[in-house]
């Protein structure tokens, strides 16, 4: 017997769903508060790529329940799963990128995300996180994917300066920490999209045993911010396609590291653990 007779038939690698086809397939048939968000998606398909569910909803002014049952009707599995399929449209619409300098494309993205986090910074803000972590018994901090690298970060920055930082990349274990924390506990959750059910939760938890709870987020308008006492604002826009632009990391690291810059006057011993831990890692280093 010849041997493609023998190897299984391969199949000609799916298509990847086209979600205004889907839209325009079943406009006629959608009831009038579900048509009006169709609308709106087919007018503004390049902003609701870049839109969380709270703001589609209110955009289109709308309930957020009323997005999911679109995103549903058309066969997808939530909102975020028609953002991706709505962003290969958009993509595809715009044509292949002018291929340039992939150095040029990284800076500048690099460059954009910290100036425009400069921009929505909120000082006042920056300034009561650091008073509450200043006098916090235990600091938390959690993040997913991408957003638990600078969780890392800022666990570790703050542990250089003797506060009790903890980063959680586990939600059930973050789930656990939260459901410890105090009033005078603090818990700061990275999530660039303000849409991360894992951190929303976490900060959902904490927020109930009345720990102060810190956004960190590119959504001033996302699920987060309901559980979120203080909102530090960032400036990464990037399509679901993305997979954590370079954008999410630097304008991340920018706040944490301006958070530590106003923590430190705070903290009277800070200058004597940054000795000490410096010289802890000596003979780690040749």
């Amino acid at each position: 017997m010849p041997l493609n007779q023998l190897l299984p038939e391969r199949r000609a690698s799916a298509r990847p769903p086209s979600a205004l086809a889907r839209l325009h397939a079943e406009r006629a048939q959608l009831p009038p508060t579900l048509e009006r968000i169709a609308a709106y998606v087919v007018a503004h398909p390049e902003e609701v790529i870049y839109q969380t569910i709270t703001e589609l909803a209110a955009t289109a002014g709308v309930v957020e329940s009323a997005v999911t049952r679109l995103c549903r009707r058309l066969g997808f599995s939530g909102f975020h799963a028609f953002k991706i399929a709505l962003s290969g449209d958009v993509s595809q619409a715009q044509g292949a990128a002018e291929a340039t300098d992939p150095f040029s494309v990284a800076a500048r993205q690099a460059v954009q995300a910290i100036e425009g986090t400069r921009q929505v910074a909120d000082p006042a803000a920056l300034e009561r996180v650091a008073q509450a972590i200043a006098a916090a018994t235990r600091v938390d901090v959690v993040g997913q994917s991408n957003s638990g690298l600078s969780a890392q970060f800022l666990a570790n920055k703050l542990a250089r300066v003797g506060v009790p930082a903890f980063a959680y990349t586990d939600p059930h274990l973050a789930a656990v920490a939260a459901a410890t924390q105090s009033p005078r506990g603090v818990v700061v959750g990275f999530t660039r999209s303000g849409s991360t059910i894992d951190t929303v939760q976490t900060l959902r938890l904490a927020a109930s045993k009345g720990a102060c709870t810190v956004a960190v987020t590119h959504r001033a308008s996302s699920p987060v911010t309901r559980y979120a006492r203080e909102v530090l604002a960032i400036s990464s826009p990037e399509s679901p396609l993305a997979g954590g632009a370079l954008s999410s990391l630097v304008s991340q690291v920018l706040l944490v590291e301006a958070l530590y810059l106003v923590l430190l006057p705070l903290l009277p011993g800070a200058d004597a653990f940054l000795r000490e831990t410096a010289e802890s890692v000596v003979e780690k280093k040749y």
